[in-house]
């Protein structure tokens, strides 16, 4: 039994979804489930959306045509007028038409999982259609009856008894008729609630699947040929890894690299399922391979770079020393704002910390540190991790930069640049 994950940029138009087809063609003889992200730049959209809306803004409809628009002209070209997938689709969108006909009243996050998690439930049921319309026997699976969360939107904890117990259950029978497709990203509440993972959360849901059905493997397909030691985007000089330990991806995405989601490696490495990451371009290369006992060799450092970084710096307003008393209570604050540090340090009188620059969350998290300590903060830096690095092989990466922060150890270096 296969998992497989199609991220947002394989199934961005009308030619990703044909190319999937055809993938998965090659593997429709086995057991097959298929775990897909929202369409494209669909979640940035529906983000923006959900902005509007809590916002009140005046294009906010616009807004909204404009992701309806893109989803049916995709349609149009799919499938002949009348193909009972387009009522399918109208009728997902409905939800949202639902909301944002009362003005807004709940907490931000809800609304923000009610409405971004309609890209996944239309782009799934899009794909399903396709499948069945090219002859694959294919059933459509509300992910929200299967994954069972906390209420932590945005965030949602897996309860893994419950969600195991139902995939258990529940998939077996349905893959052996024919090929399942589900969403990424998504989980259910016990009060039947849309929550999400967190952004880029497909690749966890994979392995959420994979570890309880026990498969053979998992493959996520990119739009890179496996997983680089730099961002291509970035930097013209990246090599391939044809192998890499759980614990060194672990590392990678811990530190940022967006390859992978953070939470996906250690459902697999619990089960002992191996991760394949393939290019959706070039199906039949060969990708990289993610198991245990791999031991690459580092040719060149591994490159991570976060961008849209905040540095802040909290000291007390007594210009006493910052003991684990002043952590606690920081670390408390930033835990209650769902807000994760990216670098910290201290020294004698001053606590500094880098994180995600996240405007939905950004102000309430500063209001709360200022009443009991002195905030200052830089915004719009860079974060530079580098692995197995070389001294001589840092300064070509900071030269002309300012450097605010650094932290080195024998495997590693960060570096928080201006």
């Amino acid at each position: 039994m296969l998992v497989f994950k199609f991220g947002g940029a394989s199934v961005k138009d009308a030619e990703g979804i044909i190319n999937l087809g055809n993938i998965v063609k090659q593997y429709s003889g086995g057991q097959l489930l298929i775990v897909v992200s929202a369409m494209g730049k669909t979640t940035n959209a529906l983000e923006a959306l959900t902005r509007a809306y809590v916002g009140q803004h005046d294009d906010m409809h616009q807004v909204y045509e404009d992701i309806k628009s893109h989803h049916f002209n995709i349609l149009s070209r799919l499938f002949e007028p009348g193909h009972p997938v387009f009522d399918d689709i109208q009728n997902t969108f409905v939800e949202i038409d639902w909301m944002i006909e009362d003005e807004p009243h709940d907490d931000f996050d809800f609304i923000y999982d009610q409405i971004v998690s309609i890209g996944e439930l239309v782009s799934t049921r899009i794909i399903n259609a396709y499948l069945n319309a090219i002859g694959l026997t294919s059933k459509w699976l509300d992910v929200r009856s299967y994954i069972h969360t906390d209420n932590t939107y945005r965030e949602g904890v897996v309860d893994w008894q419950k969600t195991c117990e139902e995939i258990e259950r529940g998939l077996p029978p349905l893959l052996q008729k024919g090929l399942v497709v589900t969403q990424g990203f998504l989980g259910g509440t016990s009060e039947n609630f849309t929550t999400t993972l967190g952004r880029e959360g497909s690749d966890y849901t994979a392995s959420i699947f994979a570890s309880c059905l026990k498969a053979e493997s998992v493959t996520t397909w990119k739009d890179v040929p496996g997983i680089l030691n730099a961002d291509p985007k970035l930097f013209a000089d990246t090599v391939k890894f044809d192998e890499l330990s759980y614990n060194e991806a672990i590392e990678m995405t811990y530190y940022g690299a967006t390859v992978i989601h953070p939470k996906t490696i250690k459902p697999l490495q619990n089960a002992g399922i191996p991760l394949l990451v393939k290019s959706f371009n070039q199906p039949d290369a060969p990708g990289t391979v993610i198991k245990e006992g791999v031991l690459p060799v580092f040719e060149k450092p591994v490159v991570i770079v976060k961008n849209n970084q905040v540095l802040v710096s909290i000291s007390t307003k007594d210009y006493s020393f910052i003991t684990e008393h002043h952590l606690s209570g920081i670390f408390a604050i930033f835990a209650k704002h769902l807000v994760k540090t990216n670098v910290l340090q201290t020294s004698a009188l001053s606590f500094s910390i880098c994180i995600d620059m996240n405007t939905d969350r950004f102000e309430g998290l500063l209001n709360d540190l200022k009443r009991d300590f002195k905030v200052k903060y830089n915004d719009g830096l860079s974060l530079l991790t580098l692995r197995h690095y070389k001294d001589s092989s840092i300064e070509p990466y900071i030269a002309g930069k300012e450097l605010l922060l650094e932290q080195q150890s024998r495997n590693t270096v960060q570096l928080v640049l201006k």
